[in-house]
């Protein structure tokens, strides 16, 4: 079973949860263990179809591991071990025979630090749709500039396509790298602290670019600034470290919520600075 089986899959009542109720992503009661750490402990959430779901909490809370588990990234750490349910669209993707490489084209990711490769600009967007076999140079140039006119970095590099992806500036190579995931279709985008590299016009035009993409796009951020989650998300998940030093989700909500009107007193006591 692959995960290019999902059309099938979702025809069998079992899995049409996703499709029903409009949630692209779903955890129920996942623990992530690297070795004998507990890095995320019995977490339980649903992520809404094209819009942005931002993950808050201090540092060392198991943000960017929860993160990971959407697209398997984990499974690069030999140690990880992984319980629960992860799905998308429905099918759990931890069962045996998910095409691993096919999942990571529909749930790509930009991960904190811009990491052009050392390659032209062109060929940094054309890199992953000729892993999937593109080598017709018409369909090449098409998928370039649609990538690039959606991460809105196509008006500023469309004349220096053959220039190094590493010769222009961070907050356009970060773009970049989103061109790069967009280049091969995904229906997810991860956002590991896309900006905590930018400075704050960089910042302020990725994003601009996170919101027009979500009419699109499904994207969950990972973000250590308070701010940026209530100014792009539309849900917010806290995550704090237990007294056993795991990850765990303290509340999980619409974001206007969360920063006006939190349920939790360990959630308030965070947005409000008493603690993080």
């Amino acid at each position: 079973m692959t995960i290019g089986n999902l059309v099938t899959l979702k025809t069998d009542p079992a899995n049409t949860r996703a499709a029903e109720d409009g949630h692209c992503l779903r955890l129920q009661q996942v623990n992530l263990y690297y070795g004998d750490f507990h890095a995320v402990k019995d977490v339980s959430l649903d992520i809404g179809a094209r819009s942005i779901t931002a993950i808050i909490g201090p540092s060392g809370c198991g943000k960017s591991s929860m993160l990971r588990l959407f697209n398997r990234m984990n499974d690069l750490i030999p140690s990880a071990r992984v319980e629960g349910l992860v799905e998308f669209d429905g099918v759990d993707i931890y069962q045996s025979g998910i095409d691993v490489v096919e999942l990571r084209k529909r749930v790509g990711m930009v991960f904190q630090k811009p990491n052009p490769f050392p390659m032209s600009i062109y060929d940094n967007v054309a890199f992953g749709p000729r892993r999937h076999g593109i080598r017709n140079k018409r369909i090449l140039d098409e998928i370039v500039e649609k990538s690039l006119i959606q991460a809105a970095i196509w008006d500023e590099v469309k004349d220096k396509l053959g220039q190094s992806g590493l010769s222009i500036s961070g907050g356009q190579q970060q773009r970049l790298c989103i061109a790069r995931v967009l280049a091969v279709e995904p229906e997810v985008i991860l956002m590991d602290e896309p900006c905590s590299a930018l400075d704050p016009i960089a910042t302020l035009k990725i994003e601009d670019l996170m919101r027009i993409l979500s009419t699109n796009y499904t994207i969950v951020i990972v973000t250590h600034n308070m701010q940026q989650a209530a100014r792009v998300s539309d849900m917010t998940a806290f995550l704090m470290v237990g007294e056993d030093r795991a990850g765990m989700l303290v509340e999980y909500a619409h974001t206007n919520e969360i920063f006006t009107n939190p349920k939790n007193k360990k959630t308030e006591d965070y947005i409000t600075g008493r603690f993080g």
